[in-house]
């Protein structure tokens, strides 16, 4: 059986390497930057989160401690169910299998949608976006978090893997289209050297990832963001 529903964006990181990408999400933003810059738009606290491309299920929880219902939605059935299973015991949380051109909840119901590096890349997820204004309900907030490739290590990492990559064309994407850009420093901080490599190896093609752990040395990366966000 195909694990993932069709018309989903392939995720190589976390389809193919869960538990690893499971340690990038733990090493990801450890002073909590990106929760800081989406609180100071739109706390979620009584609200119903959407969280699209929720993939295991790592944001959940969190989302889940003020949120009055939280529905995870994720297209690849083998993540979905280790996401249901990772929230089983949380009454106000709820798992569906499905995509974001065709978002398995109700009209006008979501207060504060989330997509963290997930399927809204710019150019492209105009089908995505056509759901968003079906689902959200008026004074909504949906937040897009994605590399900001301008800036950091990690972006210039992440432009030597994409040298396509054109940030100048995904900003005019996003300012086009009603949304506000919060620009967030925050960081990898990793555990072991063991750890860092391992997801730098799902992260990047295999030359540039052996030549990123050959050239960088100790357990943190200086990485820098863009948390967009549009009011409904």
């Amino acid at each position: 059986m195909n694990k993932a529903l069709t018309g989903a964006i392939p995720s190589p990181n976390i389809w193919n390497a869960p538990r690893t990408y499971e340690t990038e999400n733990r090493a990801a933003d450890p002073e909590g930057r990106i929760e800081e810059a989406m609180r100071a738009v739109r706390p979620w606290t009584g609200a119903h989160v959407l969280d699209i491309g929720c993939g295991t299920g790592f944001h959940l929880p969190r989302f889940a401690v003020e949120a009055r219902w939280v529905t995870g939605v994720e297209p690849h059935r083998g993540l979905a169910g280790a996401a249901r299973r990772r929230v089983r015991a949380l009454p106000n949380v709820t798992v569906r299998t499905g995509v974001a051109q065709r978002l398995p909840v109700a009209d006008a119901s979501v207060d504060v949608a989330h997509a963290r590096w997930a399927y809204f890349f710019g150019p492209g997820c105009e089908p995505g976006l056509a759901e968003l204004d079906r689902v959200m309900r008026r004074g909504g907030v949906v937040f897009v978090i994605d590399n900001d490739a301008t800036r950091s290590t990690f972006g210039g990492w992440f432009r030597r893997s994409l040298p396509s990559y054109d940030p100048l064309a995904v900003e005019r994407f996003w300012s086009g289209r009603g949304f506000t850009r919060r620009s967030v420093d925050m960081g990898w901080r990793f555990e072991s050297r063991a750890d860092f490599e391992a997801v730098v190896r799902i992260e990047f093609p295999p030359a540039l990832a052996e030549e990123i752990i050959d050239g960088h040395r100790g357990l943190e990366v200086d990485y820098a963001v863009n948390v967009w966000w549009r009011e409904y």
